[in-house]
């Protein structure tokens, strides 16, 4: 027995006689190969049987190996050896230690080496013949061998060396090379070598087959390819049509047929796919057509989303979504009620008025998650063309059906929620009047058959649910008639409040990605906020505001600086900066001349200043502040009525003959107008002529009449929302408003005095610092006056002429 140096392989087995490339890369292997060099180049071959394990032991490696030669080694630059090994003689593996030498640690395998066993005779020449003709019909196969292996394996005379020739350049796998390997006799070998053989010729067979076919496949495809190119070429010339044009056909008619369409519809389409089979396939009119048929057919024929009539599970979803708009919740309930009732109703036609941010679009998304109902929105706001409501003539080249087809295709059903968005925004020009087109849509009497100038088919609207937005009622009086106003005047500090702390500061912590914790806004800095930052109906600055103050406090997290945050009273102006408005006009001073009214806009209610001097002059009166005209006309009217009632109010008529009036109401470049400021303006004339104050907490709304009576007025809600907003104690109405404080929410009207009057008199008396006190003035008196008039002796009399 000899020693050696052990070389474990992986996935290889090393015959006697074979030449092999190797790449080394353990450790213990390569100092192996250090070793051999250094010594008679022989080590010790043998394959593992784990080619996974990294540190092989006795029991990772075969019984059998090879003592081989080292040829050539050659070191890489990756630290890999290559090396280049012969194979001499089979040997048994008895013992393996471990041993550290100069070049290292490595492995050293006590062996037996085995005698060659030869075999000679008939038999063995027989099945020598056998194993040379059936691996050359393999290397014929195998394109992984040269083409003279065979001939090469027919020069070998010894049938071991045969037989482990032949095993070599097998594609076996390495389990069977190491049995060939570990056979002594050879003719065992050759049986074994015969047996792998048939076994991979018969795979190779077969793969010759599989190519065989697929290349036979292929060559079918592209031939078939090439003919059909060549078919669809000759029929367009010839203007036939082809099988995809009769499938689209098929599948056309059989749509037809299984939709519920209405007779009109479906004797319509039947009409247009004749046609259609007819034409050529690409012509411009056969496209056209086709795509007709497309919007025809994608139309919710009989399609209906099953409503829900559960009004407690109605009112939860829109008390969740929304903090009170009482009024559009009972009458979305009512109406709910009603269908569940009869299951008849039509569809409602709503249309919610209100300044911007107090949640018209999200309600509409609320009533269709409530009903059960599929939700479509359509944006009116710019829409000028006719055609976009009812579509445009198939007689025009790149024609379309109008939204309302459109957005019922997208629905998929013929009962959606349809929200026509900023209905108050529709234009007008030469291409027509898209308010007039909505007469017909939004009219429960006539929708039924409603028809659209693309389809030119009736199609049933009664079973949707319209619900329009508007900022303002600036519409045709004839699309007013048809729809129910519901107005949304807009929030009180309270509701604004409860708004914030149960949607938005949770939506914009979400948005921002604050974690739970890390960010809080006291119930008192978020009343702070809402006072001086902002100042409108809805609550969309708010959010904003609130977006804010979560993006400062995340850079604060994310910069170290805190680990949470929490905004209070004493912090705000910190991350909101300088406070926007004031809040209460209690610190003022009562001043002459200066009263405080109050105005409606789109954007909700507003406190309108308004300001009166005397000026020299010969009793004219100006005004600025780019006054509309009724409001131009109303101070006329005001001024009117102030010169014929003057000595009532203590003012002395001469003065009109040495003084003008200039009325001016602040932020000069925001136009306005309107008759509700007519007790305002008198009340600032007779502040400014009589020189009494008038009250700082007081506003006042209403048109006055030439005899001084007051007019009612219209958006109270909003007006005295403003009122609030602006910290104002008194607010004086008309007497012709008083009914309208039923609807007026309790918060509101325990936050202000609300006075009604019916005349100026009444104004002035609760407007007004001190009373005036009236004075005598005869026609004499005026004469007086007059320049170039004597003065009267006292006690003379004068003689009215």
């Amino acid at each position: 027995m000899n020693l050696y140096p052990l070389l474990p392989l992986r996935d290889i087995v090393v015959f006697p006689g074979m030449v092999v490339p190797l790449f080394v890369g353990r450790e213990k292997s390569v100092s192996a190969l250090e070793a051999a060099m250094a010594g008679n180049k022989d080590i010790f071959l043998l394959a593992q049987l784990d080619p996974g394990c990294d540190d092989p032991d006795r029991d990772d490696l075969y019984e059998t190996g090879v003592i081989a030669s080292v040829l050539q080694l050659l070191k890489l630059p990756d630290g890999t050896v290559r090396v280049l090994v012969e194979g001499k003689d089979r040997a048994t593996l008895h013992d393996l230690r471990e041993e550290t030498t100069a070049q290292g640690a490595m492995l050293v395998a006590q062996v037996e080496q085995l005698e060659p066993v030869v075999a000679t005779g008939t038999e063995i020449s027989a099945m020598m013949r056998s194993v040379v003709d059936q691996f050359a019909e393999y290397a014929k196969l195998s394109k992984k061998l040269p083409q003279d292996a065979g001939g090469q394996l027919g020069d070998i005379d010894d049938a071991g060396k045969l037989a482990d020739s032949a095993a070599a350049n097998l594609a076996a796998k390495v389990a069977d090379k190491q049995a060939v390997l570990s056979e002594s006799d050879p003719l065992k070998r050759l049986e074994m070598v015969l047996s792998f053989m048939e076994g991979e010729l018969g795979v190779l067979q077969v793969e010759r087959k599989i190519r065989g076919r697929v290349k036979r496949q292929m060559e079918k495809t592209q031939r078939e390819y090439y003919l059909n190119e060549q078919l669809k070429a000759i029929q367009s010339e010839l203007g036939g049509g082809d099988d995809g044009e009769a499938n689209e056909i098929a599948e056309l008619q059989e749509k037809i047929d299984k939709l519920k369409l209405s007779k009109e519809a479906k004797t319509k389409a039947n009409a247009e796919l004749k046609k259609l089979k007819g034409m050529q396939p690409m012509s411009a009119e056969a496209t056209v057509i086709r795509n007709y048929l497309d919007v025809l057919l994608g139309l919710p024929w009989g399609k209906k989303s099953k409503l829900k009539r559960d009004l407690p599970a109605a009112q939860s979803v829109l008390d969740a979504d929304h903090y009170a708009l009482d009024k559009v919740k009972d009458r979305i309930i009512e109406y709910l009620a009603v269908q569940a009732r009869t299951n008849k109703l039509k569809g409602p036609i709503l249309c919610l008025v209100g300044p911007p941010g107090v949640g018209k679009t999200s309600l509409g998304k609320s009533i269709a998650k409530a009903t059960g109902r599929e939700f479509v929105r359509q944006s009116l706001g710019g829409v000028r063309d006719e055609a976009e409501i009812r579509g445009h003539r198939r007689t025009y080249i790149g024609s379309l059906p109008g939204k309302i087809v459109t957005n019922l295709r997208k629905a998929g059903t013929s009962n959606p929620l349809f929200l026509l968005d900023e209905i108050d925004k529709l234009g007008q020009d030469f291409r027509g009047d898209p308010a007039s087109a909505l007469l017909e849509v939004l009219d429960p009497e006539q929708n039924a058959k409603f028809q659209d100038h693309y389809l030119e088919l009736d199609f049933d609207l009664s079973d949707v649910m319209f619900v329009c937005t508007a900022n303002s009622l600036n519409l045709p009086q004839a699309l007013l008639d048809r729809m129910e106003i519901i107005r949304l005047e807009g929030y009180t500090e309270d509701e604004k409040v409860q708004i914030a702390e149960r949607h938005l500061i949770a939506k914009q912590v979400e948005a921002h990605g604050l974690k739970k914790g890390e960010f809080e806004l006291t119930h008192e800095a978020l009343r702070d906020l809402i006072r001086y930052y902002t100042r409108e109906a809805g609550v969309r600055t708010l959010e904003r505001e609130v977006a804010r103050l979560a993006r400062k406090s995340l850079r604060q997290i994310l910069e170290g600086k805190a680990g949470t945050v929490t905004v209070t009273p004493e912090n705000l102006d910190e991350f909101a900066g300088v406070r926007k408005f004031r809040h209460g006009v209690s610190d003022e001073e009562n001043q002459v001349g200066a009263v405080t009214g109050l105005a409606w806009t789109e954007v909700g209610g507003e406190l309108l200043t308004i300001e009166s001097v005397t000026v020299p002059g010969k009793g004219a009166v100006k005004t600025t502040g780019k006054l509309g005209e009724v409001m131009s006309e109303g101070v006329q009217m005001a001024f009117s009525f102030v010169k014929a009632r003057s000595p009532a109010y203590g003012i002395k008529p001469s003065i009109f003959q040495r003084k003008d009036l200039h009325i001016h109401l602040p932020e000069g470049a925001v136009p306005k107008d309107g008759p509700s400021a007519g007790i305002g303006m008198v009340t600032a004339m007779v502040s400014t002529l009589t020189g009494i104050p008038v009250r700082a907490d007081i506003a006042m709304t209403g048109e006055v009449t030439l005899r001084g009576r007051v007019l009612a007025i219209g958006g109270l809600k909003e007006k005295l929302l403003a009122a609030l907003r602006g910290g104002i104690k008194t607010v004086l109405i008309p007497e012709e408003n008083r009914k309208d404080l039923a609807e007026i929410p309790a918060n509101i009207k325990e936050g202000l005095e609300i006075i009604p009057v019916s005349h100026v008199d009444e104004v002035l008396a609760h407007a007004l610092t001190a009373p005036y006190q009236p004075i005598e003035w005869t026609e004499a008196d005026d004469l007086s006056t007059q320049p170039g008039h004597p003065v009267a002796a006292p006690g003379s009399s004068h003689t009215a002429h």
